[in-house]
């Protein structure tokens, strides 16, 4: 791999995309994670730092219909214990032990465990505590966790996110949850599927519809999901690396009671190459407005563009009933569409907003700074095939130094067009 080549691939992103079309419980997540290579000691290593009796910890490879996944254990969990899985792990009636949320806070910070594992695993068990407060009418607080608080659950949320460290994974995604449906028989009697934690939880968030009559995501996967994954949607454009499965306990012959989980790299956003050309996704998210003015939209487009979107422009549209109306359309990273979403919501005040993924081929690009009468000016240029193409003035350069000057805009950016002719030419 030649220098530059390493440089780019040190810039970009490691990401663990998350399909759960089968839903997601903390155990499912960890039995994926050890299907891409994570090592059980060192994990086991990790989870002895809490200093809890009894976490001894063990993996098998199982068949979940035509799919081969790994299935996580915990020492004293045994499949016969398991026929009401929930989300308060009620998978393990076994245990009875609870603690409040200050117990499990203050026993994760005692710990040996890495601040970031400290701060992911306190992240999980915090969204579990609001949820749970909300359904019970208390303050987080005051929560008292069952079956949540045992051991069982301890180890899958803080497992899990110790496993996501060792791993090195930077930035996790996911898309629409299955939540299943039907019962569920837990501590606070029968509730229906999804579980009002898991409810609560998901708030916001994409779900898909699923055939199976039982409870695919319990509220610990749903607060791992809630509290870790970064955004929600398709998979994003990425270099797959590997692909994993990890097995749940039912057997459901309708559909494989797995997690499937992709490792891959995603290039940070800004990098620039020296390849002939590139191709990547963008984000077209359109919204008709009738009823904005002006000097409003100009604010909401310098707001956009603040947020680091790629552009920003209006056309003139006409809505039903001859109304006439502005269509505003903002391109975008794909990971920009939560904090667009939320701008366009709070400052136009539309109701809806449409988004579409949009393939783009786009030139090579690089800087080089060239020296006019006026001032260093850095220039853009864009290659095809190893061939500058194109050459663009950076605007705000030109602007400062027409301004220092007093000169006009445009014979700045005549000078360093010329100048970077010059220099190529020599």
């Amino acid at each position: 791999m030649t220098d530059e080549k390493s440089r780019i691939e040190n810039r970009r992103s490691k990401i663990l995309y998350l399909d759960p079309f089968s839903g997601i419980a903390g155990d499912m997540l960890l039995g994926a994670l050890l299907d891409l290579g994570l090592d059980l000691a060192r994990l086991q290593q990790e989870l002895d730092k809490l200093k809890l009796a009894g976490c001894r910890i063990g993996a098998r490879r199982v068949a979940r219909g035509a799919i081969s996944a790994i299935k996580f254990d915990l020492e004293g969990r045994h499949e016969h214990e398991k026929e009401h899985e929930h989300g308060h792990e009620h998978e393990h009636p076994h245990r009875h032990e609870h603690r409040s949320w200050a117990d499990i806070k203050a026993l994760i910070e005692s710990s040996d465990l890495g601040g970031p594992v400290k701060s992911r695993s306190i992240r999980v068990f915090a969204k579990l505590a609001e949820a749970e407060g909300k359904i019970h009418g208390r303050a987080p607080e005051e929560v008292l966790f069952h079956e949540v608080g045992a051991l069982d659950s301890i180890v899958d949320i803080v497992g899990a996110c110790a496993a996501l460290e060792l791993l090195g994974i930077d930035e996790i995604r996911c898309g629409p949850v299955a939540l299943g449906s039907g019962t569920v028989r837990c501590a606070h009697g029968l509730l229906p599927v999804p579980a009002p934690a898991t409810a609560e939880l998901m708030q916001g968030l994409p779900v898909r519809a699923s055939p199976i009559e039982a409870e695919l995501t319990t509220p610990t996967g749903a607060a791992l999901v809630a509290a870790l994954a970064t955004s929600f949607g398709p998979m994003p454009d990425m270099t797959i690396a590997k692909v994993a499965y990890g097995a749940g306990t039912r057997e459901q012959p309708a559909l494989p009671n797995v997690l499937r989980v992709f490792l891959g790299t995603l290039a940070a956003p800004g990098v620039e190459t020296d390849s002939p050309a590139t191709s990547d996704s963008v984000l077209e998210i359109r919204t008709n407005l009738d009823d904005v003015s002006a000097e409003v939209l100009g604010y909401l487009a310098e707001k956009l563009l603040a947020l680091g979107t790629l552009d920003v422009f209006f056309t003139p549209i006409q809505m039903k009933k001859g109304r006439p109306a502005t269509l505003l359309t903002v391109l975008a990273e794909p990971h920009q569409l939560e904090a667009v979403a939320a701008t366009l919501f709070t400052e136009c005040g539309t109701f809806g907003l449409r988004y579409q993924t949009q393939s783009r081929f786009k030139l090579a690009r690089r800087h080089v700074t060239v020296r006019t009468a006026f001032g260093d000016v850095r220039v853009k240029l864009g290659e095809w095939q190893g061939q500058v193409v194109g050459v663009h003035p950076e605007f705000e350069d030109c602007r400062a130094r027409a301004e220092e000057k007093g000169v006009p805009l445009r014979a700045v950016m005549e000078a360093a067009r010329a100048a970077c002719e010059q220099e190529r030419g020599g």
